[in-house]
Parts: structure tokens; C-alpha cells; sequence
């Protein structure tokens, strides 16, 4: 029997909700080595959102995800009424609000938005360890791009972790997609392979959502167009293939099971900068996809696997989960987790609100 596949509706949900939940379960234990993880959670490591033993909050991860959607969302209602809109100038301007989130005034020099919804969620008003490129970036007070980029020699995470919203877009090709997801991460980090990574991952999006292909077609699809850049990052190619050949079946070359741990940092990298946070996301997804019986299973595997490591646990675990609700939709999506996630109703309103606004529904 052909699977049926899923609806562009739960697709954009499942997206949304896969990287706050990989966020929130990443986030507890971003900062502890494997040695501490297994200290504080047992030999076996985190493998519940249970074990937070509290409320599981997502990270900046989540919060600039929402924001990079809202920026789309102004673009769009802009288009709705007629009118064009510069997409990075849009996104640019939902950075400095959620900059505001932070604490963080802009300069005067900057450019000030008549507040939107998602600026009076409360929920979003609090600093869960931002990034320092994006701060530093967006606190200049000037749009960089990049022929005038902002922290040049930054290559850190920031940007891949909130781009999945790009590779939602329906009736824009796969190529516009990429662009807008590079020039915006040139909003925060200058260095190439922190654009390209971001772009490779909204081609990523776009590649499963959109077009439906399946997962390894879809990963080798951006590990293509990072490499047809003119100056393709030698560092993102690198870990983009290790990634790739280290995740094929019938993974022979770990002993028939997947990479994990330090073993898995020290073949793709901790995840701290761009092109190793989507390596060991995608490696995770990869490798876990043919022992799974089902798209939770499939979630769980991926989801441990991303987060138990001594690097950037909760944007690892964020970007896989976004890949796999842009893979199998909210049917990846853990009945027990959603009990315990923060503001799921936030999400999905601005999910819906993206869905409404490019479909009509």
C-alpha cells in the first residue's frame, strides 16, 4: 500500500512543533558534557521530556524560529493586500523585536515596528541563553548582508537553527527558498558556511514539505546546492558528506548501530557552529530512519540521539526535530510530550496563521 502522505497543514505544524519539542529536550541538558548527562540522568541519558521535572521550556532556538516566522507572516500579508515586500527587511525588523525580548535595547539609529501579536506572548519574554552573534549582530543597529556583514568571522549556530519557517513556503522554488534563508542569516553572522548551512537546511525543508521527497533524496538534494556555491564552504561540505556516508546503511562501519555520544562529536563536530549543528542533525535523523517501525519511534531515536553529547544539545535536537515533523508531519509528534510542552497553543496559532495566509485555509 502507498502511504498517504501528509497534509501541508500538519506538515507546517509537525515542522513548528518537532524543533520546540527537540529544543525543549536539548535545552536540558545543553550544557553538560556526556559524562554530566549521564550523572544527572543514568547510564542511559536523557531519553523522556518527563525527566525535566519541571515545566520543559524551549530555548532561543524556539523563540527565533517564531520570530523568523512572524517576519514571513509580514511579508505575506503585505503580498495578501497587494503590496510588495522586501523579505530580509521584514525579517531584519522581527529580529529587533524579539531583540527587545532579550532585554536588549537597539540603537536610536535603528529602525522601530509598531508592535505585532507574537510581541505581547509573555512566554517569550525571557533570555534562555541567546546567542552571542545574534545579540551582538542585531544590537549594531544595521541590517548587515552580505556585502556588508556583521560579525564577519561568525559562523555559530544561530542562523540554522531558526530557519526551518523558509522551506514552509509553498509556490516558491527551492532556489528562492535557499537565497532567502542565506541573506538572512546575514542579518547575525557573516561567515560563509553559516549562510550556506542555513540555506542547505531551508532546502532541506522545502525539499520534504514541499516537494515530497524522501528523506536521504531530499538530504543529498541540499548537500548538492551547499556544493554548487561558487565558494562552497570546504568545512560544511566536509561535515555535510561525513554525515551522509557515516548514516548509510547498513551502517556497517559503527558495528550495524548508530554513532552516538562522543563518538558522534567527534566524527561531525559539537554542533556549536552552523555546519556542525545540521551534520549531526541530519546524521541523527539518517541513521535512525530504517530501525524505526513509526514516525514517533523515529522521532524518539533521532531526538536522543541529537541531544545526548557534550555539545550544542538543544540545537542539534531542535533542527532534527524539525526535520523530521517536515518529513512525517505531527504523527512524529509524542502524545506524552505534547502534555509537556511550553506554549503549544503559541505555536500552532502562528502556524495556522502562516497556513491561512498561503493557502487560504
Amino acid at each position: 500500500m502507498i502511504p498517504i502522505r501528509p497534509t501541508f497543514a500538519t506538515l507546517v505544524q509537525g515542522t513548528l512543533m518537532g524543533g520546540a519539542l527537540g529544543d525543549a529536550f536539548g535545552y536540558l541538558v545543553e550544557f553538560d558534557s556526556l559524562a554530566d548527562i549521564a550523572a544527572k540522568y543514568g547510564p542511559s541519558g536523557l531519553v523522556d521530556l518527563s525527566q525535566s521535572g519541571a515545566p520543559a521550556h524551549f530555548s532561543d532556538d524556539t523563540q527565533m524560529t517564531l520570530y523568523t516566522l512572524d517576519g514571513l507572516l509580514d511579508v505575506l500579508e503585505w503580498a495578501n493586500d497587494g503590496v510588495g515586500a522586501d523579505v530580509n527587511a521584514c525579517q531584519w525588523l522581527a529580529y529587533l523585536r524579539w531583540l527587545k525580548t532579550q532585554g536588549v535595547p537597539a540603537p536610536s539609529h535603528a529602525p522601530e515596528q509598531p508592535p505585532r501579536w507574537i510581541d505581547a506572548q509573555s512566554v517569550l519574554h525571557h533570555q534562555r541563553h541567546p546567542g552571542n552573534a545574534c545579540i551582538t549582530g542585531l544590537a549594531t543597529g544595521e541590517m548587515g548582508t552580505v556585502a556588508r556583514p556583521v560579525n564577519p568571522d561568525s559562523k555559530g549556530c544561530g542562523t540554522v537553527m531558526r530557519s526551518a519557517p523558509y522551506g514552509l513556503l509553498p509556490n516558491v522554488d527551492a532556489e528562492t527558498v535557499y537565497k532567502m534563508s542565506s541573506d538572512a542569516a546575514s542579518l547575525t553572522h557573516g561567515h560563509p558556511a553559516a549562510r550556506q548551512s542555513s540555506g542547505a537546511f531551508s532546502w532541506l525543508i522545502h525539499r520534504l514539505v514541499i516537494d515530497g521527497l524522501p528523506l536521504r533524496e531530499a538530504a543529498v538534494s541540499a548537500r548538492d546546492r551547499a556544493a554548487a556555491e561558487p565558494a562552497a564552504d570546504p568545512e560544511l561540505m566536509a561535515r555535510l558528506d561525513a554525515a551522509l556516508a557515516l548514516s548509510a546503511p547498513p551502517l556497517g562501519t559503527h558495528d550495524g548501530a548508530p554513532l552516538s555520544g562522543d563518538s558522534l562529536t567527534d566524527a561531525l563536530g559539537l554542533g556549536w557552529v552552523a555546519e556542525e549543528a545540521l551534520a549531526v542533525a541530519l546524521y541523527c535523523v539518517l541513521a535512525t530512519e530504517a530501525s524505526s517501525v513509526s514516525p514517533v519511534e523515529h522521532f524518539l531515536a533521532a531526538i536522543r540521539l541529537a541531544a545526548n553529547h557534550s555539545g550544542d544539545s538543544d540545537s542539534t535536537a531542535s533542527i532534527a526535530g524539525n526535520i523530521l515533523g517536515a518529513l512525517y508531519g505531527e504523527a512524529a509528534l509524542p502524545p506524552s510530550w505534547m502534555t509537556m510542552a511550553e506554549a503549544p497553543q503559541l505555536v500552532r496559532h502562528l502556524g495556522a496563521e502562516f497556513i491561512k495566509l498561503t493557502t487560504g485555509q
